[in-house]
């Protein structure tokens, strides 16, 4: 096998808690992230051909300054030559600067089709330290499952037990600054760790009742401080919340992409989008 393809699933942060700022810069948090397969990039790798990236799709266009997967591609490189590499094809089907990884998504499925090419040399690297080293988000992005995120997004603990969520995703599609994610913990301006750092996974959710209120009860401490730098998020939480059967509306990572959790996601999707027609309105099933 010569070409290979990966999804590159949104990840959602059905929870996020920000412990503190380390001396270092870096802000310590939980998170219980998980992914949605119905709303995803593609990426494939063609080994035969020489090292390049391509981007089409709906949102190719949108994305500014270096593209994640170069500098993928380049580490990779750097840090074993004897990998076989190649041409790689990004099909940019999720916003860019959204809240829902997909930067981070589309390199930790380079690194995926790369490791299928190269079996013989996989087992030498460390892969998830790799992964560190890209983004925040790309050490879970990587395991693609479900997952308790503590230290700085770099501790990855996987959650067995997650019921399926039925839920709609939603971008206002309003440009973002490209610092956007740096802004909004600028604005949340946390003090100092000093919470212990080793936050244990939560237990079992045995339904989707428990799952959603330990949603509520967490929340997503980045969400005033994303309101901040992105207003229109209050009127996409309004929207979503607004809609029938809405169970919970929350800000996914640092937004601007909004989800809510419904009985009928389908028909909650069709009434955001007559509503919004402008918008990016995504049902989808997210584990």
């Amino acid at each position: 096998m010569t070409v290979f393809t990966e999804l590159a699933p949104a990840k959602v942060n059905l929870t996020l808690e920000v412990l503190g700022k380390r001396p270092d810069g870096y802000h310590e948090i939980a998170s219980l992230a998980a992914f949605a397969r119905d709303a995803a990039d593609h990426v494939t790798l063609d080994s035969l051909r020489p090292v390049a990236v391509e981007v089409s799709g709906p949102f190719g266009g949108s994305i500014s300054g270096k593209n994640l997967i170069e500098v993928t591609l380049r580490r990779l490189a750097d840090i074993e030559p004897r990998l076989r590499l190649g041409a790689v094809h990004l099909e940019k089907n999720l916003p860019v600067a959204a809240g829902i990884g997909g930067g981070s998504a589309d390199a930790a499925a380079v690194l995926r089709a790369v490791r299928r090419a190269n079996l013989e040399l996989a087992p030498t690297l460390d892969w998830s330290r790799l992964a560190g080293t890209l983004g925040a988000d790309v050490a879970v992005c990587l395991e693609n499952r479900a997952s308790w995120m503590t230290g700085t997004g770099d501790h990855i603990q996987a959650v067995v037990t997650l019921p399926p969520l039925f839920a709609v995703l939603v971008n206002p599609l309003q440009p973002m600054p490209a610092d956007k994610t740096a802004r909004v913990f600028l604005a949340l301006n946390a003090g100092p760790v000093t919470t212990a750092t080793a936050r244990p996974p939560p237990q079992p959710f045995a339904t989707a009742a428990d799952l959603i209120a330990f949603m509520i009860l967490h929340g997503n401490a980045l969400d005033a401080a994303a309101r901040h730098v992105a207003p229109i998020i209050a009127d996409v939480k309004e929207a979503i919340e607004a809609a029938p059967g809405c169970l919970h509306a929350a800000v996914s990572g640092g937004g601007p992409t909004c989800f809510g959790i419904f009985a009928d996601h389908e028909a909650a999707a069709a009434v955001i989008k007559r509503g919004h027609p402008g918008w990016w309105v995504q049902p989808v099933v997210v584990g």
